[in-house]
C-alpha cells in the first residue's frame, strides 16, 4: 500500500509555524508528506526542509512524490527523538521551525500488515522502525501481569487493565498470541459486556498502550522536548499536534517551562533563580481541528495543536 495519510489542521500548522520563503524547517513526523509539501511550498525557492521519520516505508514512498522538491529536501531515517543530529544535515544554519505530529498514519492501521489495527488479522509486530528489536508479541507474550497492567493503565488509560492482563496471561499459557485479531478478541472479553464503551472498539484503549509501549513513544516525546529548543533560532517555532492525552500533558508542561523556568516560591519578592524565559506560548489553550475537518477525518477528531516561538535575543 502507498504510505498514506491525511494530515490534519494543515492551514492551522502553517500559521502557527508562520512560514516564509528562503527558511528552513524541520518536519520530525514525516509519514505521508502532506505538512511536509505544504511548507515547501511556503519557502520556495530557496527555503529548506529536513524531513524526519522513524519508519523506513515513510522515506522510501513520501520521497518519491516530494521528488519536485529535491534541492530543497534533505530526508533522514530516524527518531525525532534524535533531533540533534539535525545540526549537522543544516550545518551552521539553525531552524525557523519545527513540527511534529504524533498521529498514527493511515498507512500503519490498513496498509503496513504490522498488527496496529485490532480489525485485521496480522502478526503482532507494532515496530514503527522494524530494524528496533521489541516487538508486540514479545510485549503480550513475555511481560509479566503486573507490568503489562501498568502499561495497559498508564499508556492506554485503561479502567480494565488489570482484568486485560490477567486474561492476556491466561490465553498466552495455553498458546503464544501471536496475531491482532486474537489479542483483540482476548481484550474484547476481558471487559464486562455492560461496561465496554460504544463509541470504540473494546481493545482500542490496550492496543494504543502496547504500540507505545513498543516503540517508546513517550520517552522518545521527552528527548525531543528537552533538545529541540537549542535548534530554534530567535523567532523560531515549535509545533507539535498530539492526539494522546498523555502527549499532550507533556507538551504543555515543556511549553509552560519554556514560557516561565523561574521556580523560586512565590513569596520570595525577588527571582534568585537567574531562569529568563525561553519562549512565549501561542497557544493558550490547545487548538482543535474545526468541525468539518474532524468528521471529514475521523483520525484527527482528538488532535490537539500547541505552539510556542523561541523568544528573541535569547
Amino acid at each position: 500500500m502507498y504510505y498514506h495519510h491525511v494530515p490534519v489542521m494543515v492551514e492551522e500548522v502553517l500559521y502557527y509555524l508562520d512560514c516564509k520563503p528562503g527558511q528552513t524547517f524541520v518536519d520530525g513526523t514525516l509519514g505521508g508528506g502532506g505538512h511536509t509539501k505544504a511548507i515547501l511550498r511556503q519557502i520556495e525557492p530557496n527555503g529548506f526542509l529536513v524531513g524526519i521519520d522513524k519508519d523506513p516505508d515513510a522515506i522510501a514512498s513520501t520521497g518519491k512524490s516530494l521528488r519536485g522538491f529535491t534541492s530543497q529536501l534533505r530526508l533522514l531515517h530516524a527518531d525525532f527523538a534524535d533531533i540533534g543530529r539535525i545540526r549537522t544535515e543544516l550545518g551552521e544554519r539553525s531552524t525557523d521551525g519545527i513540527l511534529l505530529d504524533l498521529g498514527l498514519s493511515l498507512y500503519h492501521l490498513a496498509g503496513s500488515g504490522r498488527g496496529f489495527s485490532f480489525k485485521r488479522d496480522e502478526p503482532l509486530d507494532m515496530r514503527m522502525n522494524l530494524k528496533e528489536d521489541m516487538t508486540a508479541r514479545d510485549v503480550v507474550n513475555e511481560f509479566t501481569q503486573d507490568r503489562l497492567a501498568a502499561i495497559i493503565s498508564d499508556y492506554g488509560e485503561e479502567r480494565w487493565a488489570g482484568r486485560i492482563a490477567a486474561s492476556i496471561v491466561k490465553a498466552r499459557r495455553k498458546e503464544p498470541i501471536v496475531s491482532s485479531l486474537a489479542l483483540a478478541e482476548i481484550v474484547k472479553q476481558a471487559i464486562p459486556a455492560k461496561h465496554q464503551p460504544s463509541r470504540i472498539h473494546p481493545a482500542t484503549r490496550t492496543f494504543q498502550a502496547i504500540r507505545i509501549a513498543v516503540n517508546q513513544e513517550l520517552d522518545s516525546l521527552q528527548r525531543f522536548l528537552n533538545c529541540a529548543p537549542e535548534l530554534l533560532r530567535p523567532g523560531g517555532r515549535l509545533c507539535i499536534i498530539s492526539f494522546h492525552s498523555l502527549e499532550d500533558r507533556m507538551v504543555k508542561q515543556r511549553f509552560k517551562e519554556m514560557a516561565d523556568p523561574c521556580r523560586c516560591p512565590p513569596q520570595f519578592p525577588v527571582c534568585t533563580c537567574g531562569k529568563k524565559p525561553q519562549a512565549r506560548i501561542l497557544t493558550k489553550k490547545p487548538v482543535r481541528p474545526d468541525p468539518g475537518a474532524a468528521n471529514a477525518n475521523p483520525m484527527a477528531r482528538s488532535a490537539k495543536l500547541r505552539a510556542v516561538e523561541k523568544l528573541r535575543g535569547e
